[in-house]
């Protein structure tokens, strides 16, 4: 049994139907719930599996509301490029940790990164999809924290 938890969400996403991709992608690399900060799109959903039914989606309404929700000793780990940012091939996930998307034209603010106790990067010369890069966090995630079969002779 793989031990913590872990939320992703975006902030000030403008666009569902990335909310809707990451919540499909959430439920099914293992995420304990899903978030937005500062709602700005219209609802609706590219959320093909239903995934409302297994993980739940939380709004915040700001960073404030963010900070003061987080479960107790959880990890705020920004999703950024940045030059505190780690690279995540070497990135070692916390046991209990909250992943925070910057959104789609501005990433993260300069107050949003503040609040992260970690930075982490995805190696690449280019932006990409908010919803990609979520996928990818948590299957280096998933890869890094699943428990090794144990193979007999």
């Amino acid at each position: 049994m793989t031990r913590g938890y872990f939320g992703i969400g975006i902030y000030h996403t403008k666009n569902g139907t990335n909310v809707g991709t990451l919540w499909r992608s959430a439920a099914n690399m293992g995420a304990a719930f899903i978030f937005t900060v500062g709602r700005r799109y219209k609802q609706q959903s590219s959320d093909t599996v239903k995934a409302f039914k297994h993980i739940p989606l939380y709004h915040f309404a700001d960073m404030d509301d963010l900070r003061e929700h987080i479960p107790h000793d959880c990890m705020l780990v920004g999703v950024e490029q940045h030059p505190d940012s780690s690279s995540l091939p070497d990135f070692p996930h916390p046991e209990r940790a909250i992943y925070l998307l910057g959104a789609e034209d501005n990433g993260l603010s300069p107050d949003a990164v503040r609040y992260c106790h970690r930075l982490v990067e995805i190696p690449s010369d280019r932006c990409m999809n908010v919803a990609v890069a979520g996928s990818i966090v948590m299957y280096d995630r998933a890869s890094k924290t699943r428990p090794v079969p144990v193979l007999s002779a």
